[in-house]
C-alpha cells in the first residue's frame, strides 16, 4: 500500500500563490492532485506520469503547474493567480496505470488525507 503525505496548503488572498507537495512511500507511474470543494464532487486538477505526460483541468490551465521528481517520488503543484473557486481540500493520488494521467478519480487507488486550500 502506497502512503501519500501532502503539505503546503493554507489560506491566501485571491491572486496569490501556494505550492503543494506530496511525498509517496513508493514510486508510482501516475501521480497528481485532485480537489473537492464543499458540496462538490472530487475532480482532477493536475496529473502527471513518469514519462512526463500531463493532464490539467481546464479551470486551472495557465495558472497551475505540476512537476514530478521521479527519484524522490514527490509531486508538486505550483498554484498561481488563485481564485475563490479554487477553495477546496486538495488530495494527492497515485496509480500504477500505464495508460496516461487520467483526470478521473476512479483511475487512482492510493490517496492522501488531503490539505486544505482556502482563497478569499
Amino acid at each position: 500500500h502506497v502512503q501519500l503525505v501532502e503539505s503546503g496548503g493554507g489560506s491566501v488572498q485571491a491572486g496569490g500563490s501556494l505550492r503543494l507537495t506530496c511525498v509517496a512511500s513508493q514510486r508510482a507511474n501516475c501521480m497528481g492532485w485532485f480537489r473537492q470543494g464543499p458540496g462538490k464532487e472530487r475532480e482532477g486538477v493536475a496529473l502527471i506520469d513518469r514519462a512526463g505526460s500531463i493532464s490539467y483541468a481546464d479551470s486551472v490551465k495557465g495558472r497551475f503547474t505540476i512537476s514530478l521528481d521521479n527519484i524522490k517520488s514527490t509531486v508538486d503543484l505550483q498554484m498561481r493567480s488563485l481564485k475563490p473557486e479554487d477553495t477546496a481540500m486538495y488530495y494527492c493520488a497515485s496509480s500504477p496505470t500505464t495508460t496516461g494521467p487520467s483526470l478521473s478519480p476512479s483511475a487512482y487507488n492510493n490517496w492522501g488525507l488531503g490539505t486544505q486550500v482556502t482563497v478569499s
